[in-house]
């Protein structure tokens, strides 16, 4: 009988992929059978139709209705994945270029832990920090799954409860990614919607982690996860991302007359030994009245005059 599903042939081409990865990439190691109940997901292809909104025919399944309103577009493949208690599908179609005139022309970001986004043109988004505010809650979690019984040593009773309490802390762990991804997902729509140049750092994310005093905080920022968003959205919205070499010292030029200096991470003001760094003229005709500066807008002054360069 011919599975029209496609799920039995996406499994092949899925360990077809392991094993070319396992062969030039070292690092993969030894396809590993998939788990249940870990990325819980499969694949789907064939009869597939989008109609009233919110119901989606799939193969096999049926009719389902989705919570959020589906683009009338041609689907010729789901992949549906639990998270949490929640199931989500998913699917490609061709999205059509913005062409809508932008309000800004270039635009430097210079993104950090304190305040995840301080832009060239004074505006500052502020970090959630998910992960820091949910944290109390999930080690309480993390401590209920700890002290419930694996399996069927005892009895089913306690097996079920393990089963609830793995369910309650996986919620709690989308709840910390949605937030995270909220406002990341906020942050670069508004930057390619509305500049036609944005520059940003390349960072070392994986050397960054090597400090662990900060790699907690580093990953609740989600810097690969911001990048990753802006790249696409850029050629969504008909933007230029331009991303600065990596050891460019944004952070160490004055912004004002070009001298540079050390700037320990301690330090969170700039001040310029060479000229004081008074009366210069920001971007957008905005008066720069101080002596100072905090150093994460100052960075993102230069890296808006990196493309000038």
């Amino acid at each position: 009988m011919r599975c029209r599903s496609g799920a039995p042939q996406q499994a092949l081409r899925d360990l077809e992929r392991a094993f070319k990865n396992f062969l030039t990439i070292p690092e993969r190691g030894f396809p590993v059978f998939k788990k249940k109940g870990r990325k819980d997901s499969f694949y789907l292809e064939g009869s597939i139709k989008i109609f009233q909104g919110n119901y989606i025919q799939l193969p096999r399944i049926g009719v389902v209705k989705t919570y959020e309103i589906l683009p009338s577009v041609p689907v010729k493949n789901v992949t549906i994945s639990k998270k949490a208690d929640s199931w989500y599908i998913s699917f490609k179609y061709n999205f059509e270029q913005d062409t809508t005139e932008k309000v800004g022309e270039t635009i430097g970001v210079d993104i950090g832990i304190n305040t995840l986004a301080t832009c060239s043109d004074g505006s500052k988004f502020a970090n959630v920090k998910a992960y820091k505010q949910a944290k109390k809650q999930l080690v309480r979690h993390q401590r209920a799954v700890s002290k419930k019984v694996i399996g069927f040593l005892r009895n089913a009773t306690q097996t079920k409860n393990r089963r609830k309490a793995v369910k309650k802390l996986a919620k709690v762990h989308k709840k910390v990614v949605n937030i995270r991804a909220d406002a990341l997902h906020k942050l670069t729509t508004w930057l390619a919607k509305n500049h036609s140049t944005i520059v940003i750092e390349d960072l070392n994310v994986s050397g960054m982690l090597k400090n662990h005093k900060l790699a907690s905080a580093i990953v609740d920022c989600g810097f690969y996860e911001f990048k990753r968003q802006l790249t696409y959205k850029c050629e969504w919205y008909g933007s230029e991302l331009v991303i600065a070499d990596r050891f460019y010292p944004s952070s160490q030029i004055c912004s004002n007359c070009g001298h540079q200096q050390k700037m320990p991470l301690h330090e969170r003001t700039y001040n310029c030994a060479n000229c004081g760094f008074s009366y210069g003229m920001l971007p957008y005709g905005m008066l720069r009245k101080r002596k100072q500066a905090d150093r994460d807008f100052n960075a993102a002054v230069n890296l808006e005059n990196y493309v000038n360069k």
